[in-house]
């Protein structure tokens, strides 16, 4: 049996910084699929002669919840005050929890930003429920060959948190849940199976196929129903795809820029932290 689909939503483009993103989520009568707060697809081609300083995304903190970024291709180095200081290229995935708070930075490889390149990566944000929205913040960098890999006849799936296939991904995580990455070849067809309780979300960066009995082209997000059965995908071109599933929190949610709170209590408090450097503080190194 497969899940039914509940809705099936283009990305849209929104500027960040001056930078077009494709933003799947929020969108227009979809605040959130909980767990999942945010979807952000960026891909761009960097044009070279550029400053690595004048490059990505700036100190900047959080608290309350997990900002996760897949790397498809490039890379991004992360920074941030607890002292780490890693680059993570494509097939990669930096994987933060903000806990108590952080304050981070997301360059770009000095290399790449120097004479141009590629550049493509997912960043998402997962909740944190409010028992554990206060606990010390850490961060775990996944490389491409750290994640585990289940291959198929015309697919493969790379398991970043959760089960897939007996298979475990390297992710902690303080909710239920299954995230992947994977592709399937043209003519190819996958089947996860998904706990019933578990919002799941299904996005393709690029490609087309059907799931579920609907056809779908890159850029879409699927979102499924809580019901029993699987999520299917056959591809009718070669498909990219990221798979977000977990058990919902269900817990009120007051957020404002980079905190994820449960009260506008708690987002003024994390205001106030941040801005006496209660959240760490980040002198940036560069080559």
């Amino acid at each position: 049996m497969e899940k039914k689909i509940k809705t099936i939503i283009p990305a849209q483009k929104v500027n960040m910084g001056g930078h077009l993103l494709d933003q799947p989520l929020p969108v227009d009568g979809l605040d959130s699929v909980d767990p999942f707060l945010l979807i952000h697809h960026w891909k761009s081609e960097l044009p070279g002669g550029q400053d690595p300083r004048n490059e990505g995304v700036g100190p900047h903190p959080h608290r309350g919840f997990s900002p996760v970024t897949f790397i498809f291709k490039g890379g991004v180095n992360h920074q941030d005050s607890l002292g780490n200081n890693a680059l993570v290229e494509g097939g990669g995935t930096q994987w933060m929890f903000a806990g108590q708070g952080i304050t981070h930075s997301e360059r770009f490889p000095k290399k790449l930003v120097e004479e141009g390149g590629e550049l493509e990566f997912i960043q998402f944000w997962v909740n944190a429920p409010s028992k554990d929205k206060m606990k010390p913040a850490f961060y775990k960098p996944i490389s491409k060959e750290e994640t585990p890999l289940v291959e198929g006849d015309k697919s493969k799936v790379w398991v970043v948190s959760g089960e897939y296939n007996g298979v475990n991904g390297a992710a902690p995580t303080y909710s239920p849940q299954t995230l992947l990455r994977g592709e399937v070849e043209e003519g190819g067809k996958i089947e996860i199976p998904i706990p019933s309780s578990y919002n799941s979300i299904l996005y393709l960066l690029d490609g087309e196929g059907t799931t579920n009995g609907e056809e779908v082209i890159g850029k879409d997000m699927i979102v499924y129903e809580q019901s029993e059965g699987v999520i299917t995908y056959e591809a009718t071109q070669n498909t990219r795809f990221m798979l977000l599933s977990g058990e919902p929190i269900g817990e009120k949610i007051e957020s404002y820029g980079p905190f994820v709170m449960n009260s506008q209590t708690e987002v003024m408090q994390a205001l106030r932290d941040a801005q006496m450097g209660k959240m760490g503080v980040l002198i940036e190194e560069f080559d």
